[in-house]
């Protein structure tokens, strides 16, 4: 199986090195050509830089063997331009996308992306879980009590790596509430220990954002 990762940055990271350590065929695109150094030092020479949404460099990566294409940039536009290029131009089967403003979600599934993955929503479903009665926090609430929405994947240097949930020292009113672990999601307890790799995702105030990802 033959996968194209486009975007390197920490879901695009982690994604390719996933697919390496299972022994999968892989590449990983990134426009940035400032991000060359670290790509290549964590992930050898699977990286390749040019701009995803470019025939010319669709071409090159060889899109036209892929099995799937997994377009996980920052942007939705460029994610959506992957996908579609991907299944009308280069016939690809299965395509995949990172859905950042979950409104737009419905918009990419109506549009033929197979796969549409919005972090904003997994957090949104676990939340309405927990909640009783019916009880549902919109999304909106959170941007009004200016509350971000933070996800990091784990390195081996990450300060939080083998601590308990209950030993890190959290900024004012942050709560990790979930984390990925291979392909399982997992809700989290004070007695969760994470470990390189995890994909923790957690609840900050905007003000504490850059403080949280130091801890994490």
């Amino acid at each position: 199986m033959y996968v194209i990762v486009v975007g390197g940055g920490q879901v695009g990271t982690y994604l390719a090195r996933r697919l390496q350590e299972e022994g999968r065929e892989c590449l990983l695109i990134e426009k940035d050509p400032s991000q060359e150094a670290r790509l290549r030092a964590a992930l050898g020479d699977v990286v390749t830089i040019g701009d995803g949404c470019e025939a010319a460099t669709q071409k090159a990566a060889g899109f036209e063997r892929a099995d799937v294409v997994a377009a996980v940039t920052g942007e939705d536009e460029d994610n959506l331009i992957v996908c579609q290029m991907a299944t009308h131009t280069w016939g690809v089967e299965r395509t995949v996308a990172r859905v950042n403003d979950p409104r737009h979600a419905a918009i990419f599934t109506d549009l033929g992306v197979g796969g549409v993955v919005s972090a904003t929503n997994i957090l949104y479903n676990l939340v309405e879980q927990e909640i009783s009665l019916g009880q549902v926090i919109p999304l909106a609430a959170l941007r009004r009590g200016n509350i971000e929405i933070v996800e990091s994947t784990l390195t081996p240097r990450s300060p939080s790596v083998g601590m308990k949930l209950r030993d890190m020292q959290l900024p004012p009113k942050s709560n990790v509430v979930w984390f990925l672990r291979g392909e399982e999601g997992h809700l989290v307890d004070g007695d969760t220990v994470f470990e390189a790799g995890d994909l923790v995702v957690a609840l900050v105030p905007t003000e504490h954002e850059s403080q949280l990802r130091e801890v994490l």
